[in-house]
């Protein structure tokens, strides 16, 4: 009998949040948790995820026996959850091999429009959306790839969100690992438990910031960096 029928002893999820509760550390929907997962227990996750997910699609009273077109619904799903969009909590940050600033870079720099795709925590519906950074350095700075930003960027937003939080966690990162003098990050994004189910609303976006050290506190670079960005 496979793990898809049946689990003997303890189910993985338990052992995991048993790990996370003997850290005291917390594992809320945008909580990254990789570090409390061993080696080949991810696996035992999805099919864990799986089976679960089978009794879902069975409590919808779905005949997924003999529906061709739901047969292997709970596995894809179990995929996508674990494997593609909230990967961000599962998996380890992304290697980011950082440069000395040689040559004392002091000017703003612009990253983006960088696309994002996350998912809101409320109902697991898509938010998807665009992400400008602004970064002004110092020569103590550390200097990153611009694809570094993106990476980075997807790691935050592949876990379930809420816009405003997955920016002050995004700018946290990018702050942690670079030391600049000034950060900024705009998030513009279409939540699609306003279109696709509520009020139904196809046009609305939310637009939210974060701005940090020299944006902050000087209006000027603030209004440079937010006219660069494209309307």
């Amino acid at each position: 009998m496979t793990a898809k029928d049946t689990f003997e002893g303890t189910p993985v999820s338990v052992k995991i949040r048993e790990r996370i509760a003997a850290a005291r550390k917390r594992f809320h929907s945008n909580d990254n948790i990789a570090e409390f997962i061993q080696p080949g227990e991810l696996e035992a996750l999805l099919d864990e995820v799986e089976v679960k997910m089978q009794g879902v699609l069975d409590s919808m009273v779905i005949d997924t026996a003999n529906d061709h077109n739901t047969g292997d619904t709970a596995r894809r799903v179990a995929k996508m959850y674990l494997q593609e969009v909230f990967k961000g909590r599962y998996v380890t940050a992304p290697a980011i091999t950082e440069f000395p600033n040689a040559e004392h870079l002091n000017e703003l720099m612009i990253v983006g429009p960088i696309t994002v795709r996350s998912a809101c925590s409320h109902h697991f519906c898509p938010v998807i959306g665009k992400i400008w950074i602004g970064v002004l350095p110092n020569e103590r700075t550390n200097v990153i790839g611009l694809s570094k930003y993106a990476r980075l960027a997807e790691w935050v937003m592949g876990r379930p969100q809420i816009q405003e939080e997955a920016v002050v966690q995004l700018a946290d990162l990018i702050q942690e690992k670079t030391q600049p003098d000034g950060l900024a990050i705009v998030m513009e994004a279409s939540h699609f438990c306003m279109s696709w189910r509520g009020v139904k609303d196809m046009d609305s976006k939310m637009i939210n910031s974060v701005m940090r050290g020299a944006f902050l506190k000087d209006p000027n670079l603030r209004r440079e960096f937010l006219s660069l960005i494209p309307k």
